[in-house]
């Protein structure tokens, strides 16, 4: 098993690489290890690049570094450092299938060639001049984030009264008008049970609400932008915050229908747009049985046929 040697030269490398404050832990460090291959001993001219999934990450991990990280570890791993990696641009996603579907069960990573080279080098006289070469090209994931850190928040009141900040600008200003403006209309009184923002800060934001309804996200698995439940009317909507992608068509009803199949009779699918520009884009995409909301007239909802002008269509 690892003496600290490696582990501790993977934490600096990581720290040369100006990853986010979060990264610098041994978490990360071993997620690195894994991703170059390199077990205790091994020198770092010795790294290569397979395609990894989480799963195969945290049993190189257990195998080679005795941390046996419990399954449920599994997302933190991939949204707390394999995220960020890819963002500070020394890892890759499905460099073999770059369109795979996000629930895939052979979602990997790997190491990009050229970080690759870097690391290799890291024991040389090369590799500060590599690195230098290397953020030149990358912008850091820790400047990315002082740069979002002084944009201004967006506040969103939540239905119980509690004001969360989500990310700045982006999706968030949509889910700011679904929450605000959409709820309050057609489903008053309701509760949010999990917010998708845009830098995936958030998520379950009642944990004890989606066991009480048995929900439960796993790893890999996308989860709608917003999920509240209508307690009077037993509805639990799911929507989509559609502002450049995203709406509610035929494969994503799909995936919501394998995601909520257990909750699947109190479902109402909604596709929220910024304005109606937005939607026309989309119109004939949407699935039957779904409706579609516009910010910009938030009177309205508009309904894609099935039996019913807007509830769950298993109460038949």
């Amino acid at each position: 098993m690892d003496d600290g040697k490696l582990t501790g030269e993977a934490l600096h490398t990581l720290e040369d690489l100006q990853v986010g404050r979060d990264q610098l832990n041994e978490r990360s460090a071993m997620t690195l290890l894994a991703l170059l291959q390199l077990r205790p001993g091994d020198s770092w001219s010795q790294a290569n690049n397979p395609m990894l999934g989480t799963r195969a990450i945290m049993d190189w991990i257990r195998d080679y570094y005795g941390v046996d990280y419990k399954p449920n570890t599994r997302e933190t791993i991939r949204r707390f450092t394999l995220h960020q990696f890819i963002i500070a641009g020394f890892v890759e996603e499905n460099f073999d299938k770059p369109d795979r579907p996000i629930n895939s069960p052979k979602w990997n990573y790997r190491i990009t060639p050229e970080a690759l080279s870097m690391f290799r080098r890291h024991d040389d006289k090369s590799y500060q001049r590599l690195l230098r070469l290397f953020l030149s090209a990358h912008p850091s994931y820790l400047s990315l984030t002082e740069e979002r850190k002084h944009m201004p928040k967006t506040p969103v009141l939540l239905p119980s009264g509690t004001v969360l900040d989500l990310s700045p600008s982006g999706q968030s200003l949509l889910i700011k008008a679904i929450i605000e403006e959409m709820l309050p209309r057609f489903a008053p009184g309701c509760q949010i049970a999990y917010i998708d923002d845009t830098d995936h800060k958030h998520g379950a934001i009642n944990p004890t609400l989606l066991d009480k309804l048995g929900i439960s996200m796993r790893a890999r698995e996308k989860a709608p932008d917003v999920i509240a439940w209508d307690g009077r009317r037993g509805w639990l909507f799911l929507m989509e915050a559609a502002s450049t992608h995203g709406p509610v068509d035929v494969t994503r009803k799909t995936e919501l229908h394998s995601l909520f199949a257990d909750q699947w009779d109190k479902v109402v699918l909604v596709s929220c747009f910024p304005d109606r520009r937005t939607m026309q884009k989309y119109l004939a995409q949407l699935a039957w049985e779904t409706e579609a909301w516009c910010a910009d007239t938030p009177d309205h909802m508009m309904h894609f046929n099935g039996s019913r002008f807007m509830g769950p269509y298993g109460e038949g």
